[in-house]
């Protein structure tokens, strides 16, 4: 008999790679999605199996900032009401996280899992708040495990079954919108404002969802297997990521020369967008220079962390 895992958020970015990673591994799937959901396997849901992948979040920042108590109820109060169930059905409960539960100031980066988390901005704070109802309600049971993971980009869907992309699921696959605009652009336009400004100051680490899910599915795999190890100290946070490190600005270079496009129209901002002057729009939302992830704890388990080179993807 095939063991069975509940998926949040199956509709979106990632969650249709992990529900696809566990029915490839034979897994039987029931995934939970607000949007795009298609009864009976995927049941259309805000939010007696043996593993539960908790993905649904209001991940985007700005938006976090913009509805503060949605995003609390969401990222915190939400996650402590799965946790509180799944635990009390003996379930184990992997929660996804990010790398913006670390400040990310210069020269701290990797940080290790076990490193003080600083949250810089309410969805990192929210997402923290995640963790810590997961860790508490699961203490004595050992039944939730955290997975921090960085910026994601990877398959998009077309959005509402049109022939518009869906780019903007990622922070990643949005920059080749960006990309287009920049090569219609020229930087001699007469109005200063014209064209793209792009960040080429913070470092980036993005992560392909399907590497993300086959390390979600192996982790639950594990987990789910080893009732007691996972007692007698499994690791309860981990973390993955890519190596590959790139600027916005330089992931857009790299999209160009792949599109055969020109960057004319697109500005390197190297400040941040916190400088005076010409410049991106300033963002009330702080958001940090580099929050690399140290993978250390799923290697000494054994579990697969290579990642597909971000350039060979495209």
């Amino acid at each position: 008999m095939s063991n069975t895992v509940l998926i949040t958020g199956a509709t979106g970015l990632l969650g249709r790679q992990v529900v696809r990673a566990f029915q490839e591994a034979e897994w039987r799937v029931v995934g939970t999605g607000f949007t795009r959901a298609n009864p009976p396997s995927i049941l259309k849901l805000d939010l007696g199996d043996e593993a539960a992948i908790h993905r649904a979040a209001n991940r985007f920042p700005d938006k976090c900032e913009a509805d503060p108590d949605g995003t609390r109820a969401l990222n915190e109060q939400a996650t402590h009401s799965l946790a509180t169930a799944t635990n009390t059905r003996g379930i184990v409960l992997i929660y996804i996280s990010t790398d913006y539960v670390f400040p990310g100031v210069p020269g701290e980066a990797p940080y290790a899992a076990t490193a003080p988390p600083r949250p810089p901005n309410l969805y990192g704070e929210t997402k923290l708040g995640g963790e810590r109802a997961v860790l508490s309600v699961t203490g004595s049971s050992h039944l939730g495990v955290i997975l921090r993971v960085p910026v994601l980009y990877g398959e998009t869907e077309n959005n509402n079954n049109n022939n518009n992309n869906n780019n903007g699921e990622s922070a990643i696959n949005v920059l080749l919108d960006a990309v287009w605009k920049a090569s219609s652009s020229s930087s001699q336009d007469a109005d200063k404002d014209a064209g793209v400004t792009m960040d080429d100051w913070a470092i980036r680490h993005p992560t392909n969802t399907e590497d993300v899910a086959r390390v979600i599915r192996d982790i639950a795999a594990l987990y789910v297997s080893s009732e007691k190890k996972r007692k007698e100290g499994l690791p309860r946070i981990l973390q993955f990521s890519a190596e590959d490190r790139y600027t916005k600005y330089q992931i857009c270079e790299v999209l160009a020369d792949i599109m055969g496009l020109s960057l004319e129209g697109m500005r390197a901002d190297k400040q941040g967008g916190a400088g005076a002057g010409p410049g991106p729009k300033k963002s009330a939302v702080q958001r940090p220079y580099d929050c690399h992830l140290d993978t250390k704890e799923l290697r000494e388990l054994g579990i697969d962390v290579h990642t597909v080179g971000f350039k060979d993807w495209w």
